[in-house]
């Protein structure tokens, strides 16, 4: 079989060309547009899909160099970091606690069903948190971590079966999140808040577009390189102060874009762009998703045998009805809890970056929710990943 082997280069040509087929198709098909699916996920995935059959079939298979993957993260987050006014963070302060309830209950949940319905079908329990927050809310990392550790403990595949439930759980989160956003907005007739427009009337007392320039994106990219630079650094900082304390650099570098958001970058000649800010973090989700869902191993699924379909198709119902029922009223039932609950299926079945992209579908269509977006990151990149491990740790201890 022929294999093709794209470098660092050609891979994001193929994906950039992917995600434009992606917003292409989007806009020929109404079922698309209609559930919010974002664009890199429709073009990332039909490429896989595509990759799937010939390789199947014997006729090529590639071979991408991912190595711009992380970068594009990182810059992604970083401007999340850059777009987080202080003003921003106080209105949506109180909604960063009830999210992380609303995700720790998730946690809960997605473990007692996976052990549940594990044990009903006369599965072993591993089976099922392999099925659970490990993959779903901790995705391909966590299922890295927890995957070997079975398989020492006599699992045969824990590794395998994990990053194939996690590949499930990335593909639905995306797909239902959208949707599920839309449903919640239409239901309940919700319209965003003017919290944006009434962060920049405080800030600039007239609230209004910049004319980006060449000048001004240089400047704004600088800024969004250091803080990934000094993000790294601090990494490596609170790593050596404890070996317990082990963020993401994506984390690290949103922290220190927020502190120069809200100091230096507040106004005159160093502030920070909002529009700017904006256009360059949707070149690096965008780009990141085409390259995450163009790069997925499909294959990987054919070894989820037929107990593990049912365990992870339950999964998907649970966090269908989860983010309508808990999520939604927990975060008061506003436009921004709508926004939440898509962003919720995205990283509670997949990763922190693909709820920020359901988001980001639904916002596109219906406008603004910046505190979801401060939310969101916070407690899915960092509160809950700690919690996350003590609770899987906790029920692998009981089973």
């Amino acid at each position: 079989m022929l294999t093709i082997q794209p470098d660092m280069m050609q891979t994001a040509a193929i994906c950039i060309v992917v995600l434009f087929i992606g917003r292409w198709l989007k806009t020929k098909v109404s079922l698309f547009e209609k559930f919010c699916i974002p664009s890199p996920v429709i073009g990332g995935f039909l490429f896989a899909i595509i990759h799937l059959l010939l390789r199947q079939a014997g006729v090529v298979e590639f071979s991408m160099d991912t190595t711009l993957q992380e970068p594009f993260m990182m810059f992604f987050f970083t401007t999340i970091g850059l777009s987080s006014s202080i003003e921003v963070l106080k209105k949506g302060g109180r909604g960063v606690p009830l999210f992380y309830i609303a995700t720790i209950l998730l946690v809960i949940a997605q473990n007692s069903v996976g052990v549940g319905v594990a044990k009903l079908i006369g599965e072993k329990p591993e089976l099922g948190l392999l099925c659970g927050s490990i993959t779903m809310i901790g995705g391909h990392g966590t299922a890295g971590v927890w995957g070997p550790i079975f398989e020492q403990n006599g699992m045969v595949g824990g590794e395998v079966i994990g990053m194939a439930a996690a590949t499930f759980g990335l593909i639905m989160g995306s797909l239902i999140g959208g949707p599920i956003g839309g449903m919640l907005i239409k239901k309940n007739n919700l319209k965003p808040s003017n919290i944006k427009d009434d962060v920049l009337d405080n800030e600039n007392n007239v609230a209004k577009k910049s004319n980006i320039d060449a000048n001004e994106v240089l400047k704004t990219m600088a800024v969004i390189f250091v803080s990934i630079a000094l993000g790294v650094i601090l990494k490596g900082a609170l790593l050596k102060i404890s070996d317990k304390i082990v963020l993401p650099a994506y984390v690290t570098s949103m922290f220190v874009a927020g502190i120069y958001r809200n100091t230096l970058g507040r106004k005159g000649v160093f502030k920070v762009d909002e529009e700017c800010t904006e256009m360059l973090g949707d070149i690096g989700l965008n780009m990141f998703l085409a390259m995450a869902l163009s790069t997925l191993k499909l294959w990987q699924l054919a070894a989820v045998a037929g107990p593990m379909l049912i365990i992870l198709g339950i999964q998907t119902v649970l966090m269908a009805i989860f983010t309508i029922v808990v999520t939604f009223n927990i975060m008061r039932r506003d436009y921004d809890a709508a926004i939440l609950s898509a962003g919720m299926c995205g990283f509670g079945m997949g990763a922190t970056p693909n709820g920020v992209a359901n988001m980001s579908s639904v916002t596109e269509k219906y406008g603004a929710s910046p505190k979801a977006f401060f939310i969101l990151p916070v407690v899915g990149a960092f509160l809950i990943d700690i919690t996350n491990t003590v609770i899987i740790t906790i029920f692998a201890s009981i089973f």
